[in-house]
C-alpha cells in the first residue's frame, strides 16, 4: 500500500512541478507524459462529479477494509491485491481533498490520460480476479478429489490383504 501510494504521489508533484496542465513531454508521439487535471473517476469517467466521487472513494475503502479484516491470514497475492487497491484510492482521494482533482499524466495513444493511482486500483482488481478465479478455487478443490480419490483405494488394499490367521 505504502508503495503504491508514495510512488503515486512524488509521480505527481514531479509532474505538477515540471509540466503546465496540458503541457506534453515530449510533444508527439504515442507515449507522453501530459500534465492533466481529472475531476471524474479513474481514466476520466464522470467529469465533474469530485465532491461525490471523494465520498464513494471513501466508503470503498471502508469497504475494502471491512473485507481484508475479514480474511483468516490473506495469502499474498491478496495481500498484494488489497494493497494496490488502497494505495490508489488513497492516493487519489488525497489529491481530491487537497486540489479539487486528481493529477494524472500517463498518455497513451488514444487512451484516456491516467496516473499510478488508476493503474494500482485496476491491477490490485485484476490480481483480487485472478485469485478467486484460479487460485483458490482450484486448490481446495484438487485437495478434495485427490482425498476422496485415495480413500477407495486404501479400503480396496486393505480388503484384499491376505489374513495370516488363516
Amino acid at each position: 500500500m505504502l508503495t503504491a501510494l508514495i510512488l503515486d504521489q512524488i509521480t505527481k508533484w514531479i509532474v505538477i512541478e515540471n509540466l503546465v496542465v496540458g503541457e506534453s513531454w515530449p510533444a508527439t508521439g504515442f507515449f507522453r507524459f501530459t500534465h492533466a487535471w481529472n475531476t471524474g473517476t479513474a481514466f476520466s469517467f464522470f467529469q465533474g462529479q469530485g465532491d461525490i466521487l471523494t465520498w464513494v472513494s471513501l466508503g470503498a475503502v471502508v469497504i475494502l477494509t471491512l473485507i481484508y479484516r475479514s480474511i483468516d491470514d490473506p495469502p499474498w497475492v491478496l495481500r498484494i491485491a488489497f494493497g494496490l487497491q488502497f494505495g490508489g484510492a488513497i492516493g487519489n482521494i488525497i489529491d481530491r481533498v487537497r486540489l479539487g482533482h486528481v493529477t494524472d499524466f500517463f498518455d497513451v495513444g488514444s487512451w484516456p490520460i491516467f496516473n499510478i493511482a488508476d493503474s494500482s486500483i485496476v491491477i490490485g482488481i485484476s490480481l483480487m480476479i485472478f485469485y478467486f478465479w484460479f487460485l483458490d478455487g482450484s486448490g481446495k478443490s484438487k485437495e478434495d478429489s485427490s482425498t476422496s480419490a485415495t480413500e477407495p483405494s486404501q479400503q480396496a488394499s486393505v480388503n484384499t490383504t491376505p489374513d495370516s490367521t488363516d
